[in-house]
């Protein structure tokens, strides 16, 4: 809202005049700018139109020259200047209208068809600066015509409002009907009027809205509740009594600006995400989305369709996803419509890649307080270093991105479409550019978001980017066990590329298929070996043998150094070591086990065999 209002008065000179806040309805300052209709003072006055918020255009009624260079001169004059400001017309002098009451009313017919014609035109005051009549009304009306501006609303030639604020009007109606049944009831009226205004509604205060909308409007009431025609009608007497702050006041608690649109700064608040850190939904987050799942569900079958989507979505200036093959890309029914599952994954995604967009939507949804309660910004990892930050352990995160890379026709697409519970495909389709696949894995009972996106043979950009290989949760490399050239490729792309600091997975696809032997330097199994990292994993997209692939992706997600070969080479070979110390032990006690086993014997000897032998005299008999 403006806090600093210039008004510009045209014709006779007086010093600028500031009206303090304090005394004003509006509580903001307001300096008058009089001005002077001489020619040689015409650069003055476009300087000070080009500052200015409001202009009024003052005649007076008893003079008929005055008013006629109203329609002449000053209005054709702001419009040949560029000037796109609210009027007020002036008629001073009031308190000298010759009492002829014929005069009067031809001046005041003769208004009105300058107020059709020039639709900047917000007002037409008399008033009497002598008298002091209607002075402090005339610049009400000016702050007004600023702050409350009646142009955008309404449309004075046809009585009606303007279509851009019907429009705006309809999607509060709709974002305030909380049972989706196209009534507010008693408790949404006073939701809604606690929403805008800060106070409720007394039963009584209900009632009378009620019984002023019957006798001008009966159709505007449903089942006791206001309808749309109701809602409508309602803020057209506003606007036509003169209170149309009432309606900017609801427009402006929803988000709109002058311009009747929704502003920048409502639907893209201030959020800084560091670098080292990713942003995911919150719960609040989720229960919202859940909640108007639920709502817009229409036939209550736990699935959005063509018509439900198109109702939802009609909140907001479309699907945010168009290009990013929706619903192809989350959990569907065989209807191929999505479920409350594919809706949150899908959510789940999109606030991963784009934050922007899901603050956006949940302002056009309706989210209740500030959007940004309906996200977490969270620790990425937790150091800055892209290698020493795996090495912390479990991670605490449940949406994770996941690379998809392989040589044309490995499966990759097969194996993502399996991954969101799509039917397999026998036609074949190159991947021409990144898709985007997200759905739930179960990790050790807890729930976690897998987002996959695949890359198109050569679109190898993704591993030249440090930022882009920054935000990748798990590399999965992919061939086909029954293609002998593919894993190549991927021993290609390692060589070319610093990849080893990634957590990777291989995975073998097309295990239906007859297995042959690589043509590579190292075959695969061995080749994984060599990098610390399981074997790869066989998988079958066609006969859907998919040997829990994805909850083993969810597991590394979950401890990315168990899959790090960088990490995984650094640590010292604790198998050889073991062997090492085995082995030393072993003949440390063989060397010492002999050593007393020697000592032993030779006591033995000494004491029993070699005893004194003049102690001993043989007997004859042994001679």
């Amino acid at each position: 809202m403006r806090d600093n209002i210039r008004i510009v008065l045209v014709q006779a000179v007086v010093p600028e005049v500031t009206i303090p806040p304090e005394v004003t309805p509006e509580k903001v300052t307001t300096h008058i700018i009089d001005t002077s209709s001489k020619s040689e003072d015409q650069d003055m006055l476009e300087r000070e139109l080009r500052k200015a918020n409001v202009v009024c255009i003052v005649y007076a009624v008893d003079e008929r020259s005055s008013f006629t260079q109203v329609h002449e001169y000053w209005l054709p004059l702001l419009r040949r200047q560029g000037v796109n400001l609210p009027v007020i017309l002036v008629g001073n002098k009031v308190d000298m209208r010759d009492e002829d009451i014929g005069r009067a009313t031809v001046l005041e017919d003769e208004v009105v068809p300058i107020m059709n014609e020039y639709r900047e035109i917000e007002i037409c005051v008399e008033c009497s600066a002598k008298a002091l009549l209607n002075v402090s009304e005339l610049f009400y009306f000016a702050q007004k015509a600023v702050l409350h501006p009646t142009r955008p609303l309404y449309d004075a030639r046809d009585h009606a409002m303007k279509p851009r604020c019907t429009e705006a009007l309809v999607r509060i109606f709709r974002l305030c009907d909380m049972d989706g049944d196209s009534v507010l009831n008693d408790a949404e009226l006073n939701e809604f009027q606690r929403k805008c205004f800060n106070t409720p509604l007394q039963q009584r205060e209900l009632e009378g809205v009620k019984d002023i909308i019957t006798a001008s409007r009966p159709d505007g009431i449903t089942s006791g509740g206001l309808n749309i025609e109701g809602f409508l009608y309602l803020h057209l007497l506003f606007i036509q009594r003169g209170r149309v702050e009432t309606t900017w006041m609801v427009l402006r608690r929803f988000g709109y600006g002058d311009d009747l649109s929704l502003r920048e700064d409502f639907l893209y608040p201030e959020c800084d995400v560091p670098p080292d850190c990713c942003v995911e939904l919150s719960p609040s987050g989720y229960a919202f989305l859940a909640e108007i799942f639920k709502r817009y569900d229409a036939d209550g079958d736990s699935a959005f369709c063509a018509t439900e989507l198109d109702n939802i979505f009609s909140l907001s200036p479309g699907i945010p996803w168009k290009h990013s093959k929706f619903p192809e890309s989350t959990v569907t029914n065989a209807a191929g419509n999505v479920t409350l599952e594919g809706w949150l994954a899908q959510w789940s995604m999109s606030t991963l890649l784009d934050h922007r967009t899901t603050l956006a939507y949940l302002a056009y949804f309706g989210f209740p307080g500030d959007v940004r309660d309906g996200i977490n910004i969270i620790a990425r990892h937790s150091s800055t270093s892209s290698l020493r930050r795996r090495k912390r352990g479990k991670q605490q995160r449940s949406v994770f991105l996941c690379y998809v890379v392989g040589a044309s026709g490995v499966g990759k697409s097969s194996l993502i479409r399996s991954f969101s519970k799509k039917p397999f495909r026998s036609d074949y389709t190159p991947t021409a550019r990144t898709t985007t696949t997200v759905n739930a894995v179960d990790v050790k009972g807890a729930e976690k978001y897998l987002v996959m996106q695949e890359f198109g043979p050569y679109d190898t950009s993704v591993l030249q980017s440090r930022r882009q290989l920054e935000s990748c949760d798990l590399l999965v490399m992919v061939y086909d066990s029954s293609d002998p050239a593919s894993f190549a490729y991927l021993t290609d792309l390692r060589r070319n590329y610093s990849l080893d600091s990634l957590p990777t997975m291989f995975v073998a696809t097309k295990s239906d298929l007859d297995y042959v032997e690589q043509r590579c330097d190292v075959p695969p199994d061995i080749y994984c070996r060599e990098l610390m990292l399981n074997a790869p994993v066989h998988v079958s997209a066609k006969d859907m043998q998919l040997a829990n692939v994805f909850q083993r992706m969810g597991t590394i997600t979950r401890n990315p150094q168990s899959a790090t070969p960088a990490l995984l080479l650094a640590r010292p070979n604790r198998w050889s070591a073991a062997r090492i110390l085995g082995i030393s032990a072993l003949v440390g006690v063989t060397a010492v086990s002999t050593f007393a086993a020697y000592h032993a014997f030779r006591y033995w000897w000494s004491h029993i065999f070699n005893s004194n032998p003049s102690s001993y005299t043989p007997k004859r008999s042994e001679l």
